[in-house]
């Protein structure tokens, strides 16, 4: 990675994407004392806001928006909306724009993640995905509506719309092509569990089940299975959205994610990247991260700050604990650390009651947990697995002893 130098006061910081993790780097950088030039991008015209409420309260009419409360005038941040990228040109410190060229002094790319297309429905008529605000008031009257809805996808961006479409009174089917909900991301002996939410909450789930075709009012499955469907959504996954940095000679990783080193800087000299679209070495896990979730996008930025501000001799390294939540049918889901080195997995609580934990384990070391109904096993957990504990595993198999009694 390049070396990047020390700024003062004078300089402009250029920050491109105005969702959660570029509007942190902003305040981040007033709050640990830049006072030189910042220019927030947004490539939509809405004030910035945040995603999670959008599928939940937005969607179900409960809020008309999430905006930040974040005063940008009085923070000296030039915010820009409308404003969307096409392309960098490093060597001469420039962000071309729809609306022209940008120079920088300093660059950080917060551009995000963009929802994976299912193949043959863009542009289809009632085809949906919710990422955006837009893509919220699109659907809340379907909703309000209670429509036959059909969700293609069953992870958690598919789980959470699927509960909040059984909330407003729709009729939901969720397609899965895998075998299991959230295959993707947990263990089939966790995810066979959490299969059991659909049915219980009135959501129709079809595993091993691939999608042939989309029709008007109709979804067609290969088997010949035609569902009904006033509205598709589709939840298939995210993946950076990098696309407008082709030829900018930055580094990829093979997941398209922006390549950063462990103080978010990136192969190019004074540009950074930070969020869901790019990627840090984890020292931690012994690996490259790409962590699409919302507390990435948060404590991200206060790192990126900490190297701009102080430089990299004595800025902040970047390794944290991931973390993220999911309200889905009922249950308050949520999962720290990173279990894909585990050689070892135990139980907290019975898997089919209403509360329960799951928790990875690597040569005795707590590296991961998953916390359904359990939310002092995570607070506990997650501070556990910061410190790297050993834990007994009797103890930690009993879900009447606190989780942090389990440490040796």
């Amino acid at each position: 990675m390049s070396e990047q130098t020390n700024t003062s006061s004078g300089r402009r910081v250029v920050i491109v994407g105005a969702g959660m993790a570029g509007v942190q780097t902003a305040v981040a950088l007033r709050e640990q004392g830049w006072d030189g030039a910042i220019s927030l991008l947004g490539a939509e015209p809405h004030q910035p806001y945040d995603r999670p409420p959008l599928s939940k309260a937005v969607l179900l009419g409960r809020a008309e928006g999430s905006a930040f409360e974040v005063d940008f005038d009085s923070l000296g941040i030039d915010l820009r909306l409308g404003v969307e990228a096409t392309g960098l040109r490093a060597a001469e410190h420039v962000l071309d724009t729809r609306q022209g060229p940008v120079p920088y002094d300093l660059l950080v790319i917060a551009t995000g993640a963009e929802p994976v297309v299912l193949p043959g429905s863009e542009g289809l008529p009632g085809v949906h995905v919710l990422r955006t605000v837009d893509d919220a008031e699109r659907l809340r009257p379907l909703l309000a509506e209670q429509r036959d809805i059909v969700a293609v996808g069953a992870g958690w961006i598919g789980a959470e719309f699927a509960t909040a479409a059984r909330e407003a009174g729709c009729r939901v089917t969720v397609v899965e092509a895998a075998d299991r909900p959230l295959a993707g991301a947990m263990p089939a002996e966790v995810a066979t569990h959490m299969a059991q939410w659909y049915a219980h909450s009135g959501a129709q789930l079809l595993t091993g089940a691939q999608v042939a075709a989309v029709e008007p009012g109709a979804v067609l499955l290969a088997d010949g299975t035609r569902l009904p469907a006033d509205a598709v959504v589709v939840g298939i996954g995210a993946r950076p959205a990098t696309g407008w940095l082709a030829g900018s000679g930055i580094e990829l990783a093979p997941d398209r994610s922006v390549a950063t080193d462990d103080r978010l800087r990136t192969s190019l000299p004074d540009v950074y990247a930070v969020g869901d679209c790019s990627s840090f070495p984890s020292a931690r896990y012994g690996e490259r991260l790409l962590v699409h979730h919302w507390d990435n996008a948060l404590q991200g930025p206060r790192t990126v700050a900490g190297n701009i501000v102080h430089g990299p001799a004595e800025g902040p390294v970047y390794d944290p604990v991931p973390y993220f939540w999911s309200e889905q049918f009922g249950r308050f889901v949520q999962y720290a650390g990173h279990h894909a080195a585990a050689d070892e997995l135990l139980w907290r609580g019975d898997p089919t009651g209403a509360a329960w934990t799951v928790c990875w384990l690597r040569s005795g070391v707590l590296v991961a947990l998953l916390a359904v109904g359990r939310p002092r096993d995570l607070a506990q957990g997650r501070k556990l697995i910061e410190k790297g504990a050993a834990i007994d595993r009797a103890r930690a198999a009993d879900a009447s002893v606190p989780l942090k009694s389990a440490a040796l």
